[in-house]
């Protein structure tokens, strides 16, 4: 990886819809070369897919909740069972097993209060292991990044 595909990166990231011919031209490329840089970088796992952005508060999920789960046991089972449980919620956007004071961080997206409290009640207190949850609810987003900085 060289200055060029960190550049190139930094530009896909910013605008994932950029065509091959104005990423060339802002890199000082040939179309060809740029297309085959691109490649690579896809080949090798730099670049893992392209998404659209979608705006949560038009789409009825206007709160961005954190919950810290508290498992009752720290065994290769339950951690196995509970993450296999997560990845099948769709309100959860992210779950990252942590060190520290807990076990996983959620990051979840709901539509409002009443709709977290039934999705604490009704699911997330019922995956396998879990003995205790704290809940942050966003009051504000101040910075909320994709980019990976290069």
């Amino acid at each position: 990886m060289d200055e060029i595909d960190r550049r190139l990166l930094r530009d896909l990231q910013a605008n994932g819809r950029i065509t091959n011919q104005e990423l060339a031209q802002r890199n000082s490329l040939s179309p060809a070369a740029c297309h085959e840089r691109v490649r690579r970088l896809k080949e090798q796992g730099y670049i893992k897919g392209y998404a659209a952005i979608l705006d949560p508060h038009k789409l009825d999920r206007s709160l961005l909740i954190f919950v810290e789960i508290h498992l009752d046991r720290t065994t290769a089972d339950v951690f196995d069972d509970f993450a296999a449980a997560i990845r099948r919620m769709p309100d959860v956007l992210e779950c990252h097993m942590v060190a520290g004071g807990f076990d996983y961080l959620v990051k979840a997206r709901v539509a409002d209060m009443e709709a977290y409290r039934r999705f604490l009640g009704d699911t997330l207190v019922r995956l396998p292991g879990v003995r205790e949850t704290r809940t942050y609810a966003v009051l504000e987003e101040v910075k909320n990044s994709l980019a990976i900085p290069l």
